[in-house]
């Protein structure tokens, strides 16, 4: 079973639960990928609740709030359920029992893109936050300030309201922003024509993950940059790990204090080409 925050408008986690389809038909194991409608941590409990009560071999989950979902993923552990956290709770996995995680720590990936746009020359940025409440998104910000050393101003935005995050990101385009960093294709998008309409060409774009359009605009010129945190693999992996932890008793350890790291790399003009492909397919 596989509990993930990620709503369904979001093209991000079409492309991870792409990797859980993959990765159980080549374990030959079932697996039922469920979300809440939106990002509510009280239903994504439930959801997990309800998952416990179904005694599954195995159980995957995002942990994007450690405080709300504690006694859910508690409450599995203590079931004897081997749980493997994704994308979300690099942070918080170990505490509340959970074997493994894989995806990226998001702080040193929020430090890396800041450091990128300070090395582009932006001195004031906007961090576009598409939910607002992801420990793992607040984290992104965070880390993005210090790396840039300069102004940021978290802008909260809709995730389900692309017009609305074009209206705020254009709003909140002062002289002084000349950068922008957006923590999703979901938001990226919408300030990329934000981006378009103002007419400035001062203004340095990117985003943190990949989608055939953001690949486009970077090959194009109107974005600098994506970090990719490959959430293919992020689907994938946790479904292999636990099926041959079930057979083996063993898992893997990770590369950094138990989280397998699929990120983050970063995706410029120079390699953006050669990823628009698997992203057209659905695994990047």
């Amino acid at each position: 079973m596989v509990v993930s925050h990620g709503q369904s408008g979001d093209p991000f986690w079409s492309v991870a639960a792409n990797g859980v389809d993959a990765a159980a038909q080549d374990m030959g194991v079932e697996v039922e990928y469920q979300a809440p409608g939106t990002f509510d941590m009280v239903q994504m409990g439930e959801i997990i609740d309800a998952a416990v009560a179904s005694q599954p071999d195995g159980l995957v989950v995002t942990i994007p709030d450690a405080d709300a979902l504690s006694e859910p993923i508690t409450a599995a552990v203590e079931a004897g359920i081997p749980v493997v956290s994704m994308n979300s709770g690099s942070d918080s996995f170990a505490e509340l029992g959970v074997l493994a995680h894989v995806g990226q720590t998001e702080f040193e990936a929020g430090l890396l893109a800041g450091g990128q746009m300070a090395e582009d020359g932006v001195t004031d940025a906007l961090c576009v936050n598409q939910e607002v409440g992801n420990a793992a998104l607040d984290a992104r910000c965070d880390g993005f300030t210090e790396g840039l050393g300069g102004n940021v101003e978290v802008l909260p935005v809709e995730l389900s309201d692309p017009a609305g995050t074009q209206a705020s990101v254009s709003g909140a385009l002062t002289d002084e922003i000349n950068g922008v960093l957006a923590l999703g294709p979901t938001g990226a998008l919408p300030a990329l024509e934000a981006v378009r309409e103002s007419g400035r060409d001062d203004v340095n774009l990117a985003t943190f993950d990949l989608a055939p359009e953001v690949l486009t605009a970077i090959v194009d010129g109107e974005m600098s940059f994506a970090i990719d945190q490959a959430q293919y693999l992020q689907g994938y992996l946790p479904i292999v790990y636990l099926t041959l932890y079930l057979e083996t008793g063993a898992i893997p350890l990770g590369s950094v204090s138990g989280v397998t790291m699929t990120g983050p790399q970063i995706v410029t003009a120079d390699t953006a080409a050669d990823v628009i492909d698997a992203a057209e397919r659905g695994v990047r």
